[in-house]
C-alpha cells in the first residue's frame, strides 16, 4: 500500500466551505473509487487554516491510474474543482510508506495529533523507526498509535506518526506518564540524536472522516 497525505492551506475563513465541499460534493463524486479516504482533519493547534486528508492506494501505479481517471471526471473538473479553487492558497503532498497502517481508535470523538520529524540524512530515519517500533509496547500503555509512516516523496528523511486522544487533557496525561517510563526515556536518549526537526499539529476530524 501507498498512502498519500495532502495538506491544503485555505484562505482565512474558508475552512468551513472547504470541509463542506469535501464532505458532500467530493464524496459524492469520488466515494472510494479513486483511492480510499483514510482520514480528513482540520488543523486546530499548529499551522492554522489547513485541512489534511489521507488516501490509500494499492501502489504507485494504481494511484497514477486512478488520479488520471479522476481528472477526466466531468463532475470533478466541472463542479468540485471550481468550487474549491477560490479557497486554496497552497497544496502539499506527501507519499508515505506505512510502517504501521492506520488503526481506528476504539472510540470516536477524538483529538488527533500529527507528528512529523526530519531525521538526519543517510539512514537515520530507518534507525529511528527501528527504535520506535521496539519501544511502542511501552509507549502504548499510555495511548495508542493510529499510524506510522516513512515519507517516500515530498519530504526526504522524514517520519510521520498520528496519535488519537479522547481530549487534550488526556494527551497531556499520557505524555506525562510516558515521561516517567524508563523504556520511553531510554528511547528518547537515543532517538532524539537521530533527528534534526520535530513538528506537531493538533487536528480535529471532519464529520465525513472515517477516523473519528
Amino acid at each position: 500500500m501507498i498512502y498519500e497525505l495532502r495538506t491544503y492551506t485555505v484562505r482565512p475563513g474558508g475552512v468551513g466551505d472547504m470541509v463542506k465541499f469535501a464532505s458532500t460534493l467530493s464524496r459524492d463524486i469520488r466515494a472510494d473509487n479513486f483511492g480510499k479516504l483514510e482520514g480528513y482533519w482540520i488543523t486546530e493547534i499548529g499551522p492554522l487554516n489547513q485541512v489534511m486528508h489521507m488516501w490509500s492506494y494499492a501502489d504507485l501505479n494504481e494511484r497514477t491510474r486512478l488520479r488520471g481517471e479522476l481528472a477526466k471526471n466531468s463532475r470533478w473538473t466541472g463542479e468540485y474543482i471550481p468550487a474549491i479553487r477560490p479557497l486554496l492558497m497552497r497544496q502539499e503532498v506527501r507519499l508515505l510508506n506505512a510502517i504501521i497502517a492506520p488503526i481506528a481508535p476504539a472510540a470516536s470523538g477524538n483529538v488527533y495529533e500529527f507528528r512529523n520529524y526530519r531525521a538526519k540524512p543517510l539512514g537515520a530515519a530507518k534507525q529511528w523507526l527501528d527504535l520506535v517500533k521496539g519501544v511502542l509496547p511501552a509507549r502504548e500503555k499510555y495511548s495508542k498509535i493510529v499510524g506510522l509512516w516513512q515519507t517516500e516523496t515530498g519530504q526526504p528523511n522524514e517520519v510521520c506518526h498520528i496519535w488519537a486522544y479522547p481530549s487534550l487533557n488526556a494527551r497531556a496525561d499520557a505524555r506525562a506518564n510516558a515521561m516517567k517510563d524508563p523504556a520511553w526515556l531510554e528511547f528518547l536518549s537515543k532517538g532524539t540524536l537521530l533527528l534534526e526537526e520535530m513538528h506537531s499539529t493538533i487536528m480535529l476530524p471532519a464529520p465525513h472522516s472515517p477516523l473519528q
